[in-house]
């Protein structure tokens, strides 16, 4: 696939367009189900620690998953990989539609993810190899829009279809669309693969899926155990021991799994450590601002969705437009002034009431996304554009690793630290408030009480949270200021320096 891309000189348009479509319902499942997690805390008797494993988890298979997308990529073709992909997400999308219990959805949620994982990196390595650098940056601007449209009419989507149906509704519109992808892509892609010897390291895959998964699954327990818990800390220590580990055996592999040499290039580093600290702050406004709109203000689920599309939108105009500004200015102008606009906003969400204003929320996060537009695509491309070709499916599935993992791990953090600030200013609220009370309460007092001191806490655990969000920013703004405008990095081979050394010798 690589070949026939690098010696076309037309860009293989029908192989993306199926490409980004698929990948767009990926991205369109995703963002469905923010809207929704309120219901589904209600019908399934779950709490916030719980449900939010529904995107935790959806993260943490795609973390695991997506480092073997570079051996994938390298050994089948897109259409074998494509076909298993969508295979895997129906099935995952067909099981969640009719759960009816929380470990079945959630179960139905992972199959989905295990198929998205492998969607996202084979696209964006397709679109590497079909575009010189100089064009790269437009390419990913119009790769952004499309994928952005997604969050664009998600949350609303999702918010109309719960307010006028259950939530399973949402599983069942999308199980059709996948299936009609699936059957189109089987007939239109037709790209073959050289056969590979290749094989996949096993030990790679455990150490791995036990090292993002004990750091995830150590953040989650948190919010409800407590930071104490033999179950919390020994879980963390255990996935650190193992991305040790994993890492390690990385860097003495022939052909690694995921590539970790490739941090000797500056940029992309330093681009990683961007993209991971934004991620972290991104995810917070998509589980926090639903629960604050539905569950504290009684905002309807369709009213919460449209909150969020006016910043979605603007989000996915933007993404064409920040592609042509990277081409002409590169990425840290943009960086700096996104961050800058991610750092403020954020500081204003911690200051939420229960008076803020719809308007008020609409621009708050309408402004957010405007800044997250012009950090993640220019970031994320520059960092690429250092890397040779041949490092391509391993820069692509190193980012998406990393973007998925931080994701997860964020959410799972923040939604802990919002657990813990709600749990311990209950406690504090519930003991002033029976100070201040004159005789015996009556069930009813008590249980008004009761109702005021939990929504004022979970105010105070949502602004605390996305106070903590504010400083996750500011590293990465910091970090923006060292941004350099990439080209490809020069590999010299043997074979090549052979002939300048006999010259030298020569003259000598």
């Amino acid at each position: 696939m690589e070949h026939t891309i690098e010696k076309s000189v037309r860009p293989p348009y029908g192989i993306l367009t199926v490409l980004m479509i698929a990948a767009f319902i990926a991205f369109l499942n995703n963002t469905l189900l923010n809207i929704a997690l309120p219901s589904i805390m209600k019908d399934l008797d779950v709490g916030p620690s719980t449900v939010q494993w529904l995107s935790t988890g959806y993260m943490l298979v795609n973390g695991i998953l997506i480092p073997t997308t570079a051996f994938l990529i390298q050994k089948y073709s897109v259409r074998h990989l494509f076909i298993a992909a969508l295979i895997l997400f129906n099935i995952g999308t067909f099981t969640a539609g009719f759960a009816h219990i929380f470990p079945l959805l959630l179960t139905g949620r992972m199959v989905q993810a295990s198929g998205s994982a492998i969607l996202m990196p084979l696209l964006m390595n397709v679109m590497l190899t079909s575009f010189p650098v100089e064009k790269r940056g437009t390419a990913m601007g119009f790769f952004g829009l499309v994928m952005m449209g997604a969050p664009a009419i998600g949350p609303t989507l999702s918010g109309w279809i719960v307010e006028h149906y259950d939530w399973r509704m949402l599983f069942h519109f999308i199980s059709p669309i996948a299936l009609v992808v699936l059957v189109i892509g089987f007939f239109l892609l037709k790209d073959k693969k050289a056969k590979s010897d290749s094989r996949i390291d096993l030990l790679s895959v455990l150490l791995s899926s036990l090292g993002f998964g004990g750091l995830l699954y150590g953040f989650s327990s948190a919010g409800t155990d407590g930071w104490d818990s033999p179950k919390v800390y020994g879980t963390l220590i255990v996935g650190l021991i193992s991305l040790i580990s994993f890492i390690v055996r990385q860097l003495k592999l022939d052909k690694p799994m995921l590539n970790f040499k490739i941090y000797r290039y500056p940029m992309f580093a330093l681009s990683s450590a961007i993209s991971i600290v934004v991620t972290m702050a991104m995810f917070s406004a998509m589980m926090l601002l639903p629960i604050y709109t539905q569950t504290l203000r009684g905002i309807k689920p369709f009213d919460a969705g449209l909150m969020l599309l006016p910043g979605a939108l603007l989000m996915a105009i933007m993404s064409p437009i920040t592609g042509k500004l990277f081409d002409k200015i590169g990425g840290r102008i943009l960086a700096i002034t996104g961050l800058t606009i991610m750092t403020v906003t954020t500081y204003f969400l911690s200051k939420l009431t229960m008076d803020t204003t719809y308007t008020h929320l609409i621009v708050l996060y309408s402004l957010r996304m405007l800044g997250m537009s012009m950090v993640m695509m220019p970031v994320s491309t520059n960092g690429l554009n250092q890397l040779p070709a041949r490092f391509y499916p391993h820069g692509t599935a190193m980012n998406n690793t990393l973007q998925q993992v931080s994701g997860a791990i964020g959410t799972a953090l923040l939604i802990t630290i919002m657990s813990n600030r709600t749990e311990s200013k209950g406690k504090e609220f519930a003991a002033e408030a029976m100070k201040h009370l004159t005789g015996k309460p009556t069930p009813e007092m008590l249980a008004q009480i009761k109702q005021q001191v939990t929504m004022k806490a979970m105010l105070e655990g949502i602004n605390f949270s996305f106070y903590v969000t504010v400083f996750i920013a500011l590293l990465a703004l910091i970090l923006a200021f060292f941004i350099k405008r990439a080209t490809p990095a020069v590999e010299v081979s043997a074979a090549q320096t052979q002939p300048t050394l006999e010259k030298k010798l020569a003259e000598n």
